[in-house]
């Protein structure tokens, strides 16, 4: 059934609602110091959440209540992983992305927020609180930052490309796994980096500073905002075989296009020959 929902706007709801998240953020890194929140839990061996990040979410979910009342919200704090995801639409939200870059002060960190519409990325906004940046888009208008037009790069093959990556939750079991792909493409890459928090890199590729980016274990607020972002700057967003992309079971690949088919036959390989590698292939 369509959802009658409006898949064009006026104004980005997204970028409101990231930015009042970010701005409780910004307040908190104020009042108590850069790498110093008051109370820090564990989900999980790696997976944190402090206080900011519950504060956050509250305010972004209230000012899209506020704006949007009868759409619901995927929140990653708050809501079920899977809750929304057939209905006609729904707003999918991070308030914190990078929570363990926070936590230790290092400055990669972002709120991400993400419209989806009849199964489709209507609008997104990552917010950058440290620079005062929102990286945002709405479909077939285009990426901004900061209202300023933004665009992928322009490199051409992956031997000359700066890459980017993250590991999952389950780092520390499987390290061997991750790190099959990192050997890869350290030997075939010009550069390869690894900072921390997904929604940061999406804005990296859609910026042009890096040119391709992989990534298991991801959620759909990990990647909503960011795969609207790289597509409305040019760039491609796909599974990492090269395929139409599961949001809420993400294996990520995000270039700048031109080097897409490169990235996706290497990981496609390792997927497909892999003793450890074949248990997470889609193919």
């Amino acid at each position: 059934m369509a959802s009658s929902f409006p898949t064009k706007m006026q104004s980005n709801i997204a970028e409101t609602a990231a930015k009042a998240g970010g701005a409780v953020i910004r307040e908190a890194l104020n009042r108590q110091g850069f790498g110093r929140p008051n109370r820090v839990n564990f989900k999980g061996a790696t997976d944190m959440v402090t206080e900011v990040d519950l504060a956050a979410e509250e305010a972004v979910c209230g000012t899209l209540r506020q704006y949007t009342p009868n759409v619901p919200i995927l929140a990653e704090e708050s809501s079920a992983a899977q809750m929304g995801k057939d209905l006609p639409s729904r707003w999918i939200v991070d308030p914190l992305d990078g929570t363990t870059n926070f936590v230790h002060g290092f400055p990669s960190f972002a709120v991400s927020v993400a419209l989806e519409v009849d199964g489709e990325l209507t609008q997104g906004c990552i917010y950058d609180p440290i620079h005062d940046r929102a990286f945002s888009a709405i479909r077939g208008r285009g990426a901004t930052c900061n209202g300023d037009p933004i665009h992928v790069s322009q490199t051409q093959t992956l031997n000359h490309s700066l890459l980017l990556t993250g590991f999952a939750y389950d780092r520390r079991e499987r390290a061997d796994f991750y790190l099959t792909f990192v050997k890869k493409f350290l030997e075939t890459g010009q550069g390869l980096r690894r900072m921390g928090a997904a929604a940061m890199d999406f804005t990296s590729i859609a910026v042009g500073q890096a040119d391709g980016y992989w990534e298991f274990g991801l959620n759909a607020w990990d990647v909503a905002a960011g795969i609207l972002l790289v597509t409305e700057a040019g760039g491609v967003v796909t599974s990492m075989d090269g395929q139409a992309l599961d949001i809420d079971q993400p294996q990520i690949l995000a270039t700048n296009g031109l080097i897409h088919q490169e990235m996706s036959s290497i990981l496609i390989s390792l997927l497909t020959t892999h003793p450890e590698t074949k248990k997470e292939s889609t193919l």
